[in-house]
């Protein structure tokens, strides 16, 4: 059975900080009472102080003082522990005593502090798949407080432990952190195969929910699996069934894109976007994923036909022919669409590239660059 991670620090809290500053404006009052009944909850002084002015929550000076109040009491019983252990027990006492110190400022937001405390635990922690857990702790302080740096550079140390000798349940969380980052740094193609592979064994939940991770998989699933391999792993899918009705606007989005029923699938992209906008990880993407999106189902319905009119197009895609002609025109000049447009004749024609004719400019444009670098070495020598 999978080993369960303390939900620490509380990611949830991640989202509503970012609806709290984001979101429309009942969202925010709403996202703020919220956050301030978790930090008090929680007794986060570290963090309140962290998010009291970007949030506008005003610095209660009482309230700020009793949860330092707090936060000292606690740490002053698990110091009492460390020096309890490291006068009259062993080795392991002293390294659980030492990741219960980091694991709790980092629940209470004391980044800088948590940092350096887990980094004393992991020296002092023996066995593998403990230092493996608390870097992921690490992992997790980087998404909390939005630190891709610090995400990048501790996976990177997880990544090296687990080639060392991780076990089977350490190797599939890498897979999730590692996918999720990905997601977020709009690396859509690199994270789909890490999280596919991790859907059936998903155990993550300190990360997010389950439902959550199959919203995220199968985002971007649409946007970059082939037909036969989007319907196997995300339309027939048992686990992306068992919860897909549970999760807003899904089930419609990816049926209706499977499906090929346009005009289902532009009103539940819209709806898509929303959704994408309000997500703390996908927000910066938002634009990037819809007209993506856009020229996906573009290509797919114009590879099936060699012409079609603006007008049968734009009722397939329940829009006005202006919309349609505008939006088309914008992606064939940069490109990303292989056709061209005929507006005396109101009719949209494909052109897919010749294969050999791309081979052969590819071989111009390599061979171009050959010569660059043979030009580049002989001023060398001769120099």
């Amino acid at each position: 059975m999978a080993e369960e991670l303390p939900k620490i620090p509380n990611i949830d809290l991640t989202q509503l900080r970012f609806t709290a500053l984001n979101g429309p404006a009942a969202e925010r009052s709403e996202a703020k009472a919220k956050l301030l009944a978790a930090i008090k909850a929680d007794n986060m002084a570290p963090f309140y102080e962290h998010i009291a002015d970007e949030l506008g929550l005003g610095k209660d000076a009482s309230l700020l003082a009793a949860l330092k109040g707090e936060n000292a009491v606690e740490l002053k019983k698990l110091e009492d522990k460390l020096e309890d252990a490291q006068t009259n027990l062993g080795e392991t006492e002293i390294s659980d005593a030492l990741a219960a110190k980091a694991y709790y400022l980092a629940k209470i937001g004391d980044k800088e502090r948590a940092l350096e405390a887990f980094k004393v635990a992991i020296e002092k922690t023996g066995p593998l798949g403990h230092r493996i857990d608390l870097h992921f702790a690490v992992v997790r302080i980087g998404f909390f407080f939005g630190d891709k740096d610090l995400i990048s550079k501790w996976i990177d140390k997880v990544k090296g432990l687990v080639k060392e000798g991780g076990d089977w349940d350490r190797c599939n969380r890498l897979k999730v952190y590692e996918g999720i980052f990905m997601l977020s740094n709009r690396e859509f193609k690199g994270a789909i195969n890490l999280l596919l592979d991790s859907i059936a064994t998903f155990s993550s939940s300190e990360l997010m929910t389950y439902k959550a991770f199959v919203r995220y998989t199968a985002l971007a699933a649409t946007l970059t699996l082939n037909r036969p391999d989007f319907k196997t792993k995300i339309v027939n899918a048992p686990e992306v069934l068992e919860v897909v009705h549970e999760i807003p606007n899904m089930s419609e989005y990816i049926t209706s894109y499977y499906g090929c029923k346009y005009a289902q699938l532009f009103k539940a992209l819209a709806l898509m976007e929303q959704d994408i906008k309000a997500d703390h990880f996908l927000h910066a993407h938002y634009k990037y994923y819809v007209r993506e999106m856009r020229i996906r189902v573009y290509g797919q319905l114009l590879e099936s036909y060699h012409s079609l009119t603006i007008e049968s197009m734009a009722n397939l895609f329940g829009v006005s022919e202006g919309w349609i002609d505008n939006d088309l025109s914008c992606f064939i000049s940069a490109g990303r669409l292989h056709a061209v447009i005929d507006k005396v004749g109101g009719v949209i024609e494909s052109s897919r590239p010749d294969a050999k004719n791309a081979q052969y400019q590819s071989s111009i444009k390599q061979g171009d660059l050959l010569l660059t670098r043979i030009q580049k070495l002989s001023r060398v020598i001769n120099v």
